[in-house]
């Protein structure tokens, strides 16, 4: 059967065990009855959904053989779910399918005005396509090549070109108490990020216990910029006492409130926040480059302004090609980067960077590779929306089809590795299945929110047969229920000719949450690692 197109059997599990063996486990072509006597694939991987954890909750399970597409498992494969951060597998292969693997972001400094000697008589343009990863020290760099150029003085204004994107700031249904949180930043054309983990639209907030009981923490905000306000309400205690600081940003402006408590000689805190607009973020960081420089702008800054036809460049910054920018966006689970490609997509395709055009330039994609788009919802890039429906049927046709791409070792290499410290390789799977036979071997792309987990991906068993399988969990009440997920991966992981599950070892491999587990993620709350800033996992 045609690898896009695979066709969904009703759960396997029902068919007789023998038969179960030989197509599950055997694989096409085994004897009839082949270990009759042993538990097949498909009852293990029901053993570790019929866990306590999953009580009253939903799972949409599939389990596929990479080469053929054939179907080895199914539960519920077309229920759908959300899938949380798994959203980000159709957004990638979207983006990559859309924009080439050699996609580049530009950002330009451009004029229309004229010089005379080192002053340019006119405004200038800072003008953004979407970029989630320009840092303070590439406005730097951009600035620097202005004071290049011979200008010292602009007699006009800075306006800051961020029309590529549409104004729309936040995702549908995104929720009001995450507005502050790094995972939820606002969308621009043009922003800053703080670090080479590139969680565009935020400040990084250091906030260092004082020396004495009594003294006001010391707090610093990187980049180094007054485009955001520090409001220091926390207070030094004793050693020993509770380091409880929180640091949140109000709604509609760009004040940072710091409470809490610090202990002496203690850790302090360390905060990825949210800045309100991220346009004027950029445009703030950049006028302070130039004035670093020796650029002086006479004129005040306006944001959302389009560039001239005819305005010549002064200086210009590329990205890094989107080949390369899938690692941190897929290994570290960067909602931002996926809203970006989202909208850049839709310029791409309509000329509208836009939520609607790129959900609809990623729908065709979708459908041009075989997945049947009428059984998916998908209202945002990134999974952050509790709108989003996929069911594992889906994810998986997405996952076989992707695999005759051009593109798709690449695609393939920015896809988490289980059990690999590195964070750029490991990403959230790296803390992970270690010591099992799924450790350096899956590669799988997590997905977490409250009363949703998921986990689609690759595995080689034990055969050296490449498994595809999608994993989307709902409804459950439990802290977390990656242990399961890790256990269904192990499983397959494990599972050869010479050997089949059994209902024991399925046990043995879903631990309760736990630090030595080995299969847990080492998080109490189910959320995946890139979402526990600074702790990393």
């Amino acid at each position: 059967m045609s690898r896009p197109g695979i066709n969904l059997p009703k759960r396997l599990w029902t068919w007789p065990v023998t038969l179960v063996l030989a197509a599950a486990v055997l694989g096409p072509g085994a004897p009839a009855g082949a270990d009759a006597d042993r538990t097949g694939l498909p009852e293990a991987i029901d053993t570790i959904l019929g866990d306590p954890r999953m009580e009253g909750g939903v799972a949409s399970v599939v389990v596929a053989d990479a080469a053929s597409g054939d179907v080895l498992y199914s539960h519920l494969p077309t229920t759908r779910l959300m899938p949380a951060s798994n959203t980000k597998l159709a957004t990638s292969a979207a983006a990559m399918g859309i924009l080439g693997p050699e996609h580049r972001f530009t950002t330009d400094v451009l004029t229309g005005g004229r010089r005379v000697g080192s002053t340019l008589v006119g405004d200038l343009y800072l003008r953004g396509t979407g970029d989630p990863t320009l840092l303070a020290a590439d406005y730097d760099r951009l600035a620097a090549d202005v004071a290049a150029s011979g200008v010292t003085r602009v007699e006009g204004r800075l306006l800051a070109d961020d029309t590529r994107f549409d104004d729309q700031r936040l995702g549908r249904s995104w929720a009001a108490d995450d507005e502050s949180s790094y995972y939820s930043a606002q969308i621009s054309a043009l922003s800053v990020a703080p670090d080479t983990d590139y969680d565009t639209g935020t400040v990084i907030v250091t906030v260092t216990p004082g020396a004495r009981p009594g003294d006001e923490p010391a707090v610093t905000v990187t980049p180094d910029t007054d485009y955001v306000d520090v409001d220091v309400d926390a207070t030094t205690v004793a050693a020993g006492g509770a380091n409880d600081l929180t640091v949140e940003r109000e709604h509609g402006g760009n004040t940072l409130h710091v409470t809490g408590t610090t202990p002496v000689g203690g850790s302090g805190a360390k905060e990825w926040v949210t800045v309100w607009e991220p346009t004027g973020y950029a445009a703030a960081v950049f006028r302070d480059a130039l004035a670093a420089h020796g650029v002086r702008i006479t004129g005040p800054t306006r944001l959302g302004r389009p560039t001239p036809a005819g305005a010549r460049q002064l200086a210009s910054h590329a990205s890094m090609p989107l080949k390369d920018l899938l690692i941190p966006f897929m290994k570290l689970s960067n909602n931002m980067h996926a809203e970006a490609l989202t909208k850049a997509m839709g310029y791409e395709v309509s000329g509208q960077g836009t939520w609607p055009a790129g959900l609809a330039a990623v729908s065709g994609y979708l459908k041009g590779v075989g997945v049947d788009t009428a059984r998916v919802r998908q209202v945002d890039g990134s999974g952050l929306s509790r709108m989003d429906n996929f069911p594992a049927g889906q994810l998986t046709r997405l996952l076989l089809a992707v695999r005759a791409e051009p593109w798709y070792a690449d695609w393939y290499r920015s896809l988490p590795v289980a059990c690999d410290p590195n964070r750029f390789v490991g990403g959230t799977l790296r803390t992970r299945m270690c010591n099992t036979p799924a450790a350096r071997n899956a590669r799988a792309k997590t997905g977490s929110l409250t009363g949703a987990s998921a986990l689609s991906g690759y595995v080689t068993d034990a055969d050296g047969r490449q498994l595809v399988y999608s994993i989307v969990l709902n409804n459950y009440l439990a802290s977390s229920v990656k242990p399961l997920e890790d256990a269904i991966v192990v499983t397959l992981a494990r599972s050869s000719a010479e050997q089949a599950a059994t209902p024991e070892t399925v046990r043995s491999a879903a631990p309760d949450s736990g630090p030595d587990s080995g299969l847990d993620s080492g998080l109490d709350s189910g959320l995946e690692c890139a979402w526990v800033k600074p702790a990393r996992c």
